[in-house]
């Protein structure tokens, strides 16, 4: 770890004490994880705090750990997470903050729009993708699937393919939906090598 994230690890711990559930430093990433419960308090800090001021945000990304869900890890039996990107201008450093959503069936979190107000269409787009629920966020509609779409496509048990699809008829006037026209197929990548491919000395 290099002398600087070292410093901003050691400040998170000092201010944030025992909110924090780990601080892992990878690849030259720091990243925290805190309880939902603590997910608004702790990033009002990590803006706040003259000695951290993550002005910034810079994502809000949707997480599904599906095999989190279904017990495969130890020690994180959550499925659904956000993980808000920050930066701090001030300190140049920066930071991914984590929290899982308590109840996989009904994913919530807090909306962190009033905080940092860029957060309104990173957490529409996790809403959208994802099914997580952000409390308090104003206006939290869909924002890249169509009219009347069901379910949420970045989920890892989200069906590949479908047997309806939708169009707009001109001449109803409206978007109608319809069997899909398109015949399933499996795409499977052909291997073509030379004749003598692997063989000792075949140049």
């Amino acid at each position: 770890m290099s002398a600087k994230l070292e410093r901003l690890a050691q400040t998170l711990r000092e201010i944030l004490g025992d909110t924090l559930q780990s601080l892992v430093n990878d690849r030259g990433e720091v990243t925290i994880e805190v309880a939902a419960a603590d997910y608004l308090r702790v990033a009002q800090t990590l803006r706040d705090h003259a000695d951290l001021r993550f002005e910034q945000l810079i994502d809000v990304s949707g997480l599904d750990y599906a095999a989190y869900g279904n017990g495969a890890h130890e020690g994180r039996p959550k499925r659904f997470a956000a993980a808000a990107h920050l930066l701090s201008i001030k300190h140049n450093w920066r930071l991914r903050l984590r929290a899982f959503a308590d109840d996989d069936a009904f994913p919530v979190l807090d909306s962190l729009v009033g905080v940092w107000p860029s957060a309104n269409w990173y957490e529409r787009e996790t809403f959208d993708l994802y099914g997580i629920m952000f409390s308090g966020h104003p206006d939290l509609r869909r924002i890249l699937t169509d009219y009347g779409f069901v379910g949420h496509p970045f989920r890892k048990d989200f069906p590949v393919s479908g047997h309806v699809e939708m169009r707009y008829d001109p001449e109803a006037g409206r978007v109608v939906y319809q069997p899909v026209t398109i015949e399933p197929r499996e795409n499977t990548p052909r291997i073509v090598r030379e004749e003598n491919y692997g063989d000792v000395g075949h140049g």
